[in-house]
């Protein structure tokens, strides 16, 4: 800071504050676990926070096995990736991995039904 309270680039003068990110500590708890689909074979890491919000890691076997993502691939103009939204396969085989107890929810208790 300068002497007329300009900060570089001679904005206003900025001091430094401390940080508010906090650390993500959420796969601490409930760790993403591998689900295999039951269609094509790939395999990725899921995590199922709620009913309605689920995250996945796919990986470059996985991405290349998935049928329905070489299907958008093979639909896509020319030069780009094409848009993949979601492996209905893979959906179907995440949420028999949840009633079977493989893959839990985080915000629910234990409901094993296989």
């Amino acid at each position: 800071m300068d002497e007329r309270g300009r900060g570089q680039h001679g904005g206003p003068g900025v001091t430094t504050l401390e940080s508010s990110v906090r650390e993500d500590n959420r796969l601490d708890e409930m760790p993403m676990a591998p689900v295999a689909c039951r269609i094509c074979g790939a395999r990725v890491l899921a995590r199922k926070s709620s009913w309605n919000q689920t995250s996945v890691q796919w990986n470059a076997d996985a991405t290349a096995r998935c049928i329905e993502r070489a299907d958008a691939r093979m639909i896509a103009t020319p030069g780009s990736r094409g848009v993949f939204v979601v492996c209905s396969a893979l959906s179907a085989s995440i949420l028999e991995a949840v009633r079977c107890g493989d893959l839990s929810v985080v915000d629910e208790t234990d409901g094993r039904q296989c």
